[in-house]
């Protein structure tokens, strides 16, 4: 399928997955609306609370509902809310994505049921229960790296079927997945992996649900933008600028220990991990310091 008008595509752009603020163990609100205020003012398109970045398997059900309501009503109708409802349950998802539309999210992002590791009917029949119960739009989030199976092309294309299921996050890591799905629907395909931006547009990708959009949304805007004008080699140079602070946020440790560590370097600190997430070693929090460094941002270091 090409040259298709796609479903999601008002969610093109930048959508960034929102940490979560701790302060002594508990959610630090004060610092989750300055960092809500920042991407607006930065201009990201939408927010993603309670995703794999916002350490949601660690959320209790009222804090999981506390930040969706909270960045609902922070936003206030300036940028999207894409709210993560996602479980392993079905029964669990579908009452927090029916929570979330209650308070008014614009879509809802499901992670594919983890740890079960379901059949490809199985996963079928999840999500059909899930767009049976809601009229929101959902944006089918694809990343078998941590739920432990993956979403065929095939079953996304049956998935996408229902009307409102407009969107999928490609977290597989596999452009040739990104192409079959692209070629089977006619949904939106958005980046999972920063570092992945760029190929993935190139392919026929309409965005990025960023991790280091936390911290450089303008730049990633500024990629994007300049891709989809047609500016080529600007939106390579962004690439390359961006590709080591992109690595590192997902390879120096798991999403969103490195990500914290950068946000408190450059004065943005969102406070501190829930376990099992734990914090860098020191010579990992040099290696990132050194990053950071090197893109221009935080404290600088000796090489």
């Amino acid at each position: 399928m090409s040259e298709v008008s796609r479903k999601g595509s008002d969610f093109a752009g930048l959508s960034v997955a929102l940490v979560t603020p701790f302060k002594n163990g508990k959610l630090d609100m004060d610092r989750f609306k300055e960092q809500i205020e920042f991407q607006i003012e930065n201009g990201t398109n939408c927010l993603v609370p309670c995703g794999t970045t916002g350490e949601s398997p660690t959320l209790s059900h009222p804090e999981h509902e506390r930040v969706i309501s909270e960045t609902i009503q922070i936003a206030a109708g300036r940028v999207k809310v894409m709210a993560g409802t996602g479980s392993n349950s079905t029964d669990e998802a579908i009452s927090l994505t029916q929570w979330a539309a209650r308070e008014g999210a614009d879509a809802t992002l499901q992670v594919a049921p983890y740890y079960n590791k379901p059949t490809q009917e199985g996963f079928f029949r999840h999500y059909q229960a899930v767009s049976e119960a809601v009229d929101i739009p959902i944006c089918v989030y694809n990343i078998p790296g941590r739920t432990g199976k993956n979403i065929e092309p095939e079953t996304i294309a049956r998935i996408g079927e229902f009307d409102n299921v407009t969107m999928v996050k490609e977290a597989t890591g596999s452009l040739d997945q990104a192409s079959q799905v692209l070629d089977l629907t006619d949904l939106t395909v958005l980046s999972g992996d920063d570092s992945l931006t760029l190929p993935l547009l190139a392919i026929g990708g309409e965005g990025v649900v960023s991790v280091v959009g936390n911290i450089v949304p303008q730049d990633m805007i500024a990629m994007v933008d300049a891709f989809r004008s047609g500016d080529i080699a600007g939106a390579q140079t962004w690439h390359r600028k961006l590709f080591p602070l992109c690595r590192d946020m997902l390879g120096i440790a798991s999403n969103p220990v490195p990500l914290k560590a950068a946000m408190a370097e450059i004065g943005r600190d969102s406070g501190d991990l829930r376990l099992p997430m734990y914090q860098l070693d020191d010579a990992e929090l040099e290696a990132l310091r050194k990053t950071l460094a090197n893109y221009g941002i935080g404290a600088k270091v000796t090489a």
